[in-house]
């Protein structure tokens, strides 16, 4: 293959990339502002508060929180990016919501996708779930200890 069928070639694939992530991100975004809008989203963090409670963060980190765990890390981003400008959230706030993620992004594509290919759903999806739970819960606890050090 020669350079320029090279640089054809991965020119349309990231174009095809960008697309299909602007196909989820845009309609994600659009909801998210309606349901802002519409006080949605604050019933949406009311109920979800004993979450924000457990790993000790604000209400609003919640929602990222979920998007990145249910739709996984590119398509959540938007929405988590978003969050982070305007609703100003902690430093800590990010922390939790990205150690979270590092576990338990996109937990039922991926999980589907495994099991596709043999792994135990049950036991998949608790084990991630589980461990996020636990490291978020421990990091909130570092940080808390950290921050009273400095």
């Amino acid at each position: 293959m020669n350079f320029s069928s090279y640089l054809k070639e991965s020119t349309i694939g990231s174009i095809d990339s960008v697309l299909s992530m602007a196909k989820i991100i845009i309609p994600l975004m659009i909801v998210m502002e309606i349901l802002k809008d519409a006080k949605i989203l604050e019933k949406i963090s009311k109920k979800l508060k004993p979450i924000a409670k457990l790993f000790d963060i604000s209400n609003e980190s919640v929602f990222p929180l979920m998007i990145g765990m249910v739709f996984g890390l590119i398509y959540g981003a938007g929405i988590i990016i978003e969050s982070i400008e305007e609703e100003n959230l902690k430093k800590k706030d990010l922390y939790i919501i990205i150690i979270f993620l590092v576990a338990c992004h996109a937990i039922f594509e991926d999980t589907f996708i495994f099991v596709a290919v043999g792994a135990n759903l049950w036991l998949l999806f608790f084990t991630r779930l589980t461990v996020a739970l636990v490291v978020a819960y421990f990091a909130s606890k570092v940080i808390d200890r950290v921050k009273r050090f400095n």
